[in-house]
């Protein structure tokens, strides 16, 4: 079924529209914290295809694991990016980067390594506080970069390569 720029408000029909065969819309722009604070969190029209991308795109990165992943975080709209914390050029707000766990592959700094060491045309891999996987793509025309970083604290900010938190670092972090 194509994506509607006519979106339904009511949760059900938004979770029926599927940009790909593995994930919903209502799977990617799911936000704990849209709900908390009665944000709509529909993307607009022109961010469709970011998320058709991204669907694939994790799609291909369940295929690379062999296991499914539980997404926690992926589209975000301006308001509910600024909510949860979000810098303002996040890749979120375009619907071209998602976060999430894979736990039946392993741990995330475990998950994040072997997506880095994939042929995925990935943008950034980033091992967050020890807790999740942020992968995103590159803006549609332009090269992805296959970075491949780390941020075990707001304090200390990433670090180039896919390195372990210490548990004491653990705590920091974006919400969903």
């Amino acid at each position: 079924m194509p994506l509607s720029p006519k979106l339904s408000p009511k949760p059900s029909a938004k979770r029926s529209v599927k940009p790909s065969p593995g994930f919903t819309l209502g799977q990617l722009t799911h936000s704990d914290t849209a709900l908390r604070l009665g944000l709509d969190n529909r993307p607009p029209p022109e961010h469709l295809a970011n998320l058709r991308r991204l669907a694939a795109m994790l799609e291909a990165i369940e295929g690379v694991l062999g296991h499914p992943l539980k997404l926690t975080s992926a589209y975000r709209n301006p308001q509910v990016n600024r909510a949860v914390g979000g810098v303002p050029t996040s890749r979120h707000a375009l619907g071209l980067a998602a976060d999430f766990v894979c736990p039946g592959f392993g741990p995330p700094l475990e998950v994040a390594r072997a997506i880095a060491l994939s042929a995925l045309d990935i943008d950034q891999v980033i091992h967050e506080y020890g807790r999740w996987v942020h992968a995103g793509l590159a803006t549609p025309g332009a090269a992805a970069r296959r970075q491949h970083l780390t941020i075990c604290s707001t304090e200390e900010g990433y670090l180039e390569g896919l390195l372990p938190c210490a548990p004491a670092s653990r705590a920091s972090g974006i919400q969903a």
